[in-house]
């Protein structure tokens, strides 16, 4: 069994809360329907880190993953500048960490690598992204991931020893690997199509209409969100038997 801590960059919008239910809930849904399909024993527990709250110690789980959050890695806030000291421990202690969107940014910033404002804007609904190296944790093979995505930074320059697996023409650091336990997505396997129309539409107030239109029409894709967690489970696994 392995113990996943979920480390929380944000709660959701007070609106959406009663038709989609918080962050854990997502994480919780999405494993389940992972362990259905292709069962790999796994427990999560959730830390606030958006409160404050972390692990008291870094062995009080297998390993880490973070969610995403509408705040960016570079704001000058106690608690995230508490967690990237906290990824960086990780990192030198050889722990496995994946970290989604504002996980995948603050990866980035804790090791040398630097995030910035996307010069398109916006980055929303559904994205596809190709796979430049096959990495033998990517189980079933595929040769592109589509994923929900919905960001404005994205990793501007990447830090030393970093691999660039998946990449697409908006965002080309999409997905990148350092060592054999740290793994960056600027994806969300957790957020459904239906949560991303919802989210997007709540942004019109910052986000153009044709941005959005666009974006409206992309979430015909299907999402690639169950293989995408197999990938992140598997690469999880491969780095607790190494460490």
């Amino acid at each position: 069994m392995m113990k996943l801590g979920i480390l929380l960059c944000d709660q959701i919008q007070p609106a959406l809360g009663d038709d989609f239910g918080d962050y854990p809930a997502m994480f919780n849904a999405l494993l389940s329907k992972t362990q259905a399909s292709n069962p790999q024993q796994v427990s999560l527990q959730f830390f606030a880190a958006y409160d404050g709250e972390l692990p008291s110690h870094i062995d009080q789980c297998d390993g880490y993953m973070s969610s995403g959050s509408k705040f960016g890695v570079n704001d000058d806030i106690p608690w995230i500048r508490a967690l990237e000291d906290f990824v960086r421990s990780l990192y030198h202690a050889k722990k496995g960490f994946v970290g989604i969107c504002f996980g995948h940014q603050l990866i980035a910033r804790a090791l040398g690598g630097q995030v910035q404002s996307a010069a398109a804007g916006w980055g929303i609904g559904i994205a596809s992204s190709k796979v430049l190296q096959q990495k033998n944790w990517m189980q079933p093979a595929a040769s592109s991931l589509n994923l929900v995505v919905s960001h404005q930074d994205q990793i501007s320059q990447l830090p030393k020893h970093a691999n660039v697996l998946l990449s697409n023409p908006f965002c080309p650091y999409s997905m990148i690997q350092i060592d054999d336990h740290f793994l960056g997505l600027q994806g969300h396997p957790e957020f459904s199509q239906i949560y991303s129309y919802a989210l997007m539409n709540s942004r019109r107030d910052r986000i153009s209409a044709q941005t959005i239109r666009q974006a409206v029409l992309s979430l015909e894709q299907p999402s690639d969100d169950l293989l995408t967690m197999q990938w992140l489970l598997t690469f999880l696994q491969q780095a607790i038997k190494a460490s």
